[in-house]
């Protein structure tokens, strides 16, 4: 029951995520970590991110910027390699404000950048591959972070999805590679990720028609709605936690 359970929110996520770009590691993690436990949770989740990853590029490929995706991923991929086995320096309350202060600051800067049609040149995009390549190799997710950067260079619908994942996916690549370098990726391990990243990468390709009907505006703001709930949450943790 635990499995059907694990996999139903699976599907679920993997809708979700393939609509707006990320959420499947926030929704997921909780319910791995109370069926398989804490420390087997976030290899598991690494193992189904790169599926999910996958999946969406297959799925907008056509759209995916390659320049953008070689600018984030050069650089975050061997940060997400070091952050993998470091420990996260500031307290996770800090951690919780800083981020949700930038979720919820993002709305109003990304709408800035559209209004003077102004998009974010490539080298920046690099320095902040940097930057959340490192947190990926900590945390389970920086998906609420990237997925806006994204938006201010430009990109929206299939090939912010797309690019984005492609970006994602070289980091979450080099996070597992860490971790099996460390032997935190038994088989076990992998087969349960290989599960539940099955229902992720479904459901990218069922998001993707609905992905299709939604007009740029209508997903812009879709994409704010999800960043003002993430900031909110992040903020929230931070006043719980105090």
């Amino acid at each position: 029951m635990i499995y059907l359970f694990v996999l139903a929110v699976g599907l679920v996520a993997g809708v979700f995520s393939g609509i707006v770009g990320t959420g499947s590691s926030i929704m997921l993690l909780p319910v791995l970590a109370y069926a398989f436990g804490p420390k087997q949770a976030v290899p598991i989740m690494a193992i189904a991110a790169i599926m999910a990853n996958v999946s969406r590029v297959l799925a907008w490929w056509r759209e995916v910027n390659w320049r953008a995706v070689a600018a984030y991923a050069i650089p975050a991929a061997p940060a997400a390699a070091f952050g993998a086995w470091t420990l996260l320096a500031l307290p996770s309350r800090t951690v919780d404000v800083v981020i949700g202060v930038f979720l919820i600051a993002m709305i109003p800067l990304r709408r800035w950048l559209a209004t003077r049609s102004f998009t974010l040149p490539l080298w920046v995009l690099a320095v902040i591959g940097t930057v959340t390549g490192f947190l990926t190799g900590v945390v389970a997710s920086t998906g609420p972070i990237t997925v806006p950067i994204f938006m201010s260079f430009g990109f929206v619908k299939g090939a912010l999805l797309g690019t984005e994942a492609a970006g994602s996916l070289a980091v979450y690549v080099s996070k597992a590679l860490t971790f099996r370098r460390f032997d935190a990726l038994p088989f076990d391990i992998v087969m349960k990720g290989v599960i539940v990243g099955a229902t992720l990468f479904v459901g990218a390709f069922v998001a993707r028609r609905f992905v299709l009907k939604l007009g740029p505006e209508s997903f812009r703001l879709l994409i704010d709605a999800m960043m003002l709930v993430a900031g909110l949450s992040m903020l929230w943790s931070a006043v719980a936690a105090g």
